[in-house]
């Protein structure tokens, strides 16, 4: 219940072959960023970061099924309130250089951004 009522947002991006080191150059500098900028306490702090990685399999509850040869990344970010989530999308637009590659990145490929309240 650590993050109960916490603001959590998830980004799943389904990247193609030609795309999948693109999504891993992203996130290394995404991380990077989040690291040197972010709040770690106070209304606006980042609580969590975590960016999975995996292939995409043709039956995804069936690890041994055929991979499509796309990559699934997921992006998971937990902040303290609402005010840590409008600051975040401010500063990616000020000053993460990143911020003009994701948003074509996620134009071209499969992808699902949720924000969302943490509950039990």
């Amino acid at each position: 219940m650590k993050y109960h009522d916490k603001i959590q947002l998830t980004f799943i991006i389904i990247a193609p072959p030609d795309q999948a080191e693109e999504g891993d150059r992203l996130f290394r500098s995404h991380g990077s960023w989040m690291a040197a900028t972010h709040h770690r306490s106070g209304e606006k702090a980042l609580l969590s970061y975590n960016v999975s990685k995996a292939p995409e399999f043709s039956d995804s509850t069936d690890f041994d099924s055929a991979p499509t040869g796309n990559t699934c990344f997921v992006l998971s970010e937990i902040y303290e309130s609402k005010a840590g989530v409008l600051d975040h999308f401010k500063q990616a637009d000020e000053n993460w250089g990143g911020r003009p590659s994701v948003s074509q990145v996620v134009g071209e490929v499969q992808s699902h951004i949720c924000a969302c309240s943490v509950h039990r």
